[in-house]
């Protein structure tokens, strides 16, 4: 009992470490990291080394998939991109089990020293997360040290030898494998418990080659549970994952068949006798070779995605049903690509806004009746997705996020209110619509040509604004446009104004069209205020 104690204590303190270290490395440099993968993912050679690159940093190939699985989802990362990222990323995993392979365990206490040290006791953020990294560390290795004791223990009760020495199905051992890795999410943390009990001689070494296949397999869960609520594209990122995973594993099961025994004694050699280097060595030798055999078919792998999820999301209309189209709360929360969800969702509410400002002003002057009631359906939408939006970013703020994106969280949340804002304008506007409708008021030519004008200045400057916010990247001739544009905004809604009155004192107007004309125009100058301060944002990010 003591035993199995021990067993459970030591494997909660290697997930809790390995949680603590992912999560503090995500913290410290998630922004960045993210970042990199947009940029470098463009040639899928490239996006292999990036993918290898960024899994062994952050220690967990999940992460890495689930936030590739986010990004298609949104639209930032194509299938083939994604494909090389994936690929690199079942190679990167390996990173962790050779790590466990060094037995580092003696060095755990000055990690949790350091690292204690690091989190109590330095304020700068920056510099607690890179604590939470080394605390991480060092809390792993002591959990490693807690099972290896217990093993050692394990291995002198003779029933579990002999249950464990009866291993002997390869299906059995690949099953086993995919069943434990998919209740733990993991693949690290079921190679380096294999790892573990090939040390202490529990497991027989071709026995704990074919559980490792099985956690390949079963490390596909957390992809394939994030891409449930995502679009069609981001299903077929999970399911290029576990394509991978599983005919990859079936290559290597039926290569083993013929060469089991040569490869069990070729490698332990390579790894000088010892038995956990085995497994450590096996695990990369696998990811290696999947990725050698795959990777000159990942084209085809994509498109066989095709026939597994067939069709597309052309269906559904996403710009007019109440519908959160990158987050939701079906999805698997992933802090690093969080504001990343956000900040999409919000350039399509944008979008939407600036749509139905343009609708509206059709109908001010067409007098369409489809396109005014449209209008309030549209912003009854505006208003769903900025309480939704709303909500998201409260439950994101208590979340353990990138440095830089929890910086953003309170700048996003004036954004929101900003583009609600220009909704509700345009809603503002179509109620003038329906005033002509009812009273039969009517514009002058040249107040309806003016209101076009400014419509057409107020139409760039939102186009420039989600832009810029999109991007989220501070340019200095963009924002000095953006600047010059509200400012002529600004003079040429006075100017409207002085007309106007010239218009009235002529009685070239009704004083009915001109209470409606000063409201337009005075509305539009507000939009282009909310739409500079929607640029702006970047600027508060920054600063």
């Amino acid at each position: 009992m003591s035993i199995l104690l021990s067993m459970s204590g030591g494997l909660g303190l290697f997930l809790f470490g390995m949680k603590m270290m992912s999560e503090g490395i995500e913290r410290a440099a998630g922004a960045k990291l993210r970042e990199i993968l947009e940029f470098f993912t463009k040639n899928r050679l490239i996006g292999l080394l990036v993918g290898v690159f960024f899994t062994a940093l952050v220690q967990s190939s999940s992460a890495c998939t689930v936030m590739v699985v986010s990004f298609v989802n949104s639209g930032l990362m194509s299938l083939y991109q994604a494909a090389g990222v994936i690929f690199g990323a079942n190679i990167g995993t390996t990173v962790t089990s050779q790590l466990v392979s060094l037995n580092l365990s003696d060095a755990a206490p000055v990690f949790l020293l350091v690292g204690a040290l690091m989190v109590l006791f330095v304020k700068n953020k920056g510099t607690e997360k890179v604590g939470e990294v080394i605390l991480g560390f060092g809390v792993l290795f002591m959990g490693l040290n807690i099972m290896a004791d217990a093993m050692a223990g394990l291995k002198e009760v003779e029933q579990v030898s002999v249950i464990l020495g009866s291993l002997k199905s390869p299906l059995l051992a690949i099953l086993a494998g995919t069943i434990l890795t998919a209740i733990i999410q993991s693949s690290s943390v079921t190679v380096s418990i294999v790892l573990l009990m090939a040390n202490e001689g529990l497991l027989m070494l071709p026995i704990c080659i074919f559980i490792i296949l099985g956690c390949n397999i079963g490390s596909c869960g957390s992809a394939l549970l994030a891409s449930l609520a995502g679009k069609k594209d981001a299903k077929r990122a999970a399911m290029i994952h576990f394509l991978f995973n599983v005919v990859g594993s079936v290559i290597i099961f039926l290569l083993l068949q013929f060469t089991i025994d040569m490869v069990v004694e070729k490698i332990l050699a390579f790894s000088g006798g010892d038995q956990g280097r085995f497994v450590a060595n096996v695990h990369t030798l696998i990811k290696v070779l999947q990725v050698i055999f795959l990777f000159p078919f990942s084209n085809y792998i994509v498109k066989l995605t095709y026939l597994f999820i067939p069709g597309s999301d052309d269906s559904m209309d996403y710009r007019e049903n109440f519908h959160l189209q990158y987050i939701g709360e079906k999805f698997v929360f992933s802090p690093a690509t969080a504001v990343v969800e956000v900040t999409k969702e919000l350039e399509r509410m944008a979008s939407l806004a600036s749509e139905n400002l343009n609708r509206a002003m059709n109908g001010l002057i067409t007098l369409d009746k489809e396109d005014i009631d449209q209008v309030y359906e549209v912003e009854r939408n505006i208003d769903y997705l900025n309480r939704e939006i709303t909500n998201y970013l409260v439950k994101i703020s208590q979340a353990s996020l990138p440095v830089d994106d929890a910086r953003r969280i309170g700048t996003l949340f004036h954004v929101a209110n900003d583009i609600e804002r220009i909704g509700d304008h345009a809603e503002n506007v179509a109620d003038a619509a329906r005033s002509r409708v009812d009273t039969g008021v009517a514009f002058s030519k040249m107040a309806l040509k003016d209101m076009g004008d400014m419509l057409d200045m107020v139409n760039t400057l939102i186009r420039f604004s989600i832009d810029v916010f999109a991007r989220n990247v501070w340019d200095e001739e963009i924002m000095s446009d953006i600047v010059h544009l509200e400012e002529a905004i600004d003079e040429k809604e006075k100017e409207l104004q002085v007309l106007h009155v010239e218009r009235l004192t002529k009685n070239e107007c009704t004083p009915e069209a001109g209470m409606l004309f000063t409201d337009i125009i005075s509305g539009m100058e507000r939009v282009a205020d909310h739409a500079t301060n929607i640029a702006f944002s970047v600027e508060t990010d920054e600063s």
